[in-house]
């Protein structure tokens, strides 16, 4: 996947997160997900953003059957590490710890996610002593 050069606004992010979930899809696929009552002036929304999306390189595009066919070449855990990154850049100075504890105590783990949360620093400790 190639890095994102430049932030994805909140319509960008939704026509990502519909590749994300469809995989590999045309305009028009797009369109009826994101606007399922839209008309013509949503499918031109969609275009753009795809456009602007290509132009971050954020979605390749590739033509089918004379139909344009789009993909996210950006990974939903990629982005988001790098959103993480920034904030943490923008208001920690960098460091991780305060972004991560606000995100843990502001919500209501399931004992799943808790689970997954144990093992993550589990494996980040196991890795440390083998390093």
């Amino acid at each position: 996947m190639r890095r994102v050069h430049r932030n994805a606004t909140d319509a960008e992010l939704d026509v990502l997160k519909a590749l994300w979930e469809l995989g590999p899809t045309t305009i028009r696929q797009l369109t009826d997900r994101l606007y399922p009552d839209g008309g013509p002036a949503h499918y031109a929304t969609v275009q753009k953003l795809l456009e602007r999306l290509e132009a971050k390189s954020c979605v390749s595009r590739r033509q089918r059957a004379r139909i344009n066919v789009y993909r996210a070449t950006v990974d939903r855990s990629e982005l988001i590490a790098r959103r993480l990154r920034e904030t943490a850049d923008r208001l920690c100075d960098g460091s991780l710890t305060p972004v991560l504890t606000q995100l843990v105590d502001s919500a209501e783990l399931t004992p799943k996610e808790l689970a997954a949360l144990r093992e993550l620093v589990k494996r980040q400790g196991r890795s440390e002593r083998g390093s």
